[in-house]
């Protein structure tokens, strides 16, 4: 499989191949090769449909059955690559060795590439596009940059201060304590802080301990499996007990949340009612639900759901009440989700409707206790992960 963005005799080219034939989409325009004008080009495919859009002039190839999936497991390469031997024929015939010209703003999945030495793992005969040491968004926050002797300076807007306009000058002299996020609050003139996982206080200066997770909203914890290259992933199992305080929310997210591609195994509420929904590959995403009663609000449940490759059993308050067989086929059978369980939500700046792609519209608002992974012997201590927003629920309020 694989998924290129060149340059063809002055056209763009959109060329991808998820495992049984080869698209190639090229736009209706030349792009200018001459002086400095800068082109903006989105490029991607949902399933097996291919879309390029340059400078909003916009084609699409139109899906057609086969695969829908890409399956690459390789480095990504921008501008060139260090072997063509790493690169299917297909993707390079009638195109140049490498790119020559400019590229910046490079985003992949909605998550922008750092295209600096430190961050990328390799590359050769790379320069300074721009040429000056401002560069490509030097200054945050729409602050301007100033070439200077010795460097460069920003002229910041109103609100944002520091050497990049970085932060915001409510939060230059916050309070906030030890890991916490100052959030600024610009029509009252302040902020607040949110407090990392073991800590609270309006400055999240007071250490805490629980066993009983509560989330407010804007809250995750993200729990990394430390037994996950011993888990057999085609015997996937998790369960847990949460009481909810609102019709809508993500209770748990069991995989990565980064791309559309990856494995997941996800629990949460909609319209009021369970939600289930499984992928074990090509996103294919699975949803199951059970609305015989609404499981909102102020009522502890128990809940576990157990993956015997694409069978699907889940218990509520120990009734089975779903069983599904997701794929007879057979075609994908193992939950490989990273070692990675998000509960709650996600990192702060990733909306939950977004990474999930509309299954579930909002981070998780109640509380959590007795997460057990597959058939351990120990409860997850939840207060022990990475985590924000989260605070004691042990006392019920």
């Amino acid at each position: 499989d694989f998924l290129c963005i060149s340059l063809a005799n002055g056209f763009i080219q959109l060329r991808y191949n998820l495992g049984d034939k080869t698209v190639i989409l090229q736009a209706l325009q030349q792009v200018h090769t001459e002086g400095n004008t800068w082109h903006t080009l989105r490029a991607g495919r949902v399933g097996n449909e291919g879309y390029l859009d340059l400078d909003g002039h916009n084609v699409t190839q139109e899906a057609a059955a086969g695969m829908s999936a890409l399956d690459t497991h390789t480095d990504f390469f921008l501008g060139g690559v260090s072997s063509l031997n790493l690169v299917n024929s297909m993707a390079t015939e009638n195109e140049p060795m490498g790119f020559s010209g400019c590229i910046r703003e490079v985003l992949i999945n909605g998550r922008e590439l750092k295209l600096t030495a430190s961050d990328a793992r390799d590359g050769a005969n790379v320069g300074d596009c721009d040429g000056t040491a401002c560069g490509y968004t030097v200054c945050k926050n729409n602050g301007t940059c100033r070439v200077e002797n010795a460097g460069f300076s920003c002229s910041c807007p109103q609100q944002w201060v520091g050497s990049t306009c970085e932060q915001s000058v409510y939060c230059s002299q916050s309070r906030c304590g030890s890991q916490a996020l100052c959030v600024p609050q610009p029509q009252l003139f302040s902020y607040i802080c949110v407090c990392a996982l073991g800590w609270s206080g309006k400055y999240c200066d007071n250490k805490i301990t629980f066993l009983t997770a509560k989330f407010i909203g804007n809250s995750y914890i993200k729990y990394t499996d430390p037994q996950y290259r011993k888990r057999d992933l085609q015997h996937s199992r998790i369960s847990l007990n949460f009481t909810s305080n609102q019709t809508e929310g993500l209770v748990f997210w069991m995989g990565k949340a980064e791309d559309e591609d990856n494995d997941f195994l996800a629990l949460g509420i909609a319209n009021g009612t369970l939600k289930i929904v499984v992928n074990l590959g090509e996103r294919i995403s699975v949803p199951l639900t059970y609305s015989k009663y609404s499981i909102c609000c102020g009522r502890w449940h128990a809940v576990t759901i157990v993956q015997n490759q694409t069978c699907i059993k889940v218990y509520l308050d120990e009734d089975l009440i779903l069983f599904e067989d997701i794929d007879p086929q057979r075609k994908y059978t193992a939950l490989n989700y990273g070692g990675i369980c998000y509960f709650g939500g996600f990192e702060i700046g990733k909306e939950v409707n977004t990474v999930t792609t509309g299954l579930f519209q909002q981070g998780f608002i109640g509380r959590i206790k007795d997460v057990v992974l597959f058939q351990d012997s120990k409860k997850i201590q939840l207060m022990k992960a990475e985590g924000y927003n989260v605070y004691n629920g042990d006392d019920g309020s």
